[in-house]
């Protein structure tokens, strides 16, 4: 029997993505190599309860939602995440991972809608990015950015056309809440014309940092 260590499944308002505003289930796993400046899950890093697969499918289930995000801390941490994945799309879940750039996202199955967290300077994880990942990104998934500050923010411009990210899948750019002003965030984004799409966190809007939403 495989299990995975889980932090939490909770059902709420997609508040990031293309699929903003759809009502999913989420599954966040623990731990997370990472130590991001504007992490908001630090709780993931070490919180959670060893759970079978059966047991998690059974949960999510009773959300009654089609829609599952896997997410974390970091969800590829845990290499029984591929197992999980599988099980879903077997059962016709539509599924996406929330991922960094520093784990390999090549054995992602073809199936899953990915959201790759790409490492600005401001994250203090930039370094960890991994290049090669960009040439298993399909059309449908999307790369990230989380912006902290104006260096952020053209350290992003010119990390797209340097990488033709535009050219390879869908470019979100998210100001750090509490951080970066999403008006500045999106005048920036008109003045130069930059192939990327603008969101904010809206289950932040919501319910603020209320956990489990």
């Amino acid at each position: 029997m495989k299990y995975l260590k889980i932090n939490e499944i909770f059902f709420s308002i997609q508040g990031e993505s293309l699929n903003t505003g759809i009502p999913t289930v989420f599954v966040r796993l623990t731990g997370c190599p990472l130590r991001c400046n504007y992490c908001d899950t630090k709780y993931a890093f070490k919180e959670g309860v060893k759970m079978s697969l059966s047991n998690i499918i059974k949960k999510i289930k009773s959300y009654d939602s089609r829609f599952v995000t896997i997410t974390g801390g970091e969800p590829l941490a845990q290499h029984n995440v591929y197992s999980l994945i599988d099980l879903l799309l077997d059962k016709s879940f539509t599924v996406s991972i929330e991922t960094s750039n520093g784990l390999s996202i090549e054995k992602i199955n073809k199936h899953v809608d990915i959201v790759l967290d790409i490492k600005t300077p401001g994250s203090g994880e930039c370094e960890k990015n991994i290049i090669d990942n960009y040439q298993f990104l399909k059309k449908t998934d999307q790369v990230k950015f989380v912006i902290c500050d104006i260096n952020d923010y053209l350290w992003t411009k010119d990390y797209i056309y340097t990488y033709n990210l535009h050219q390879i899948c869908n470019v979100l750019l998210s100001p750090s809440y509490d951080e970066m002003p999403i008006r500045f965030l999106a005048d920036n984004i008109l003045k130069d014309k930059l192939p990327a799409r603008l969101q904010t966190q809206l289950h932040k809007i919501i319910w603020d940092n209320e956990r489990g939403k």
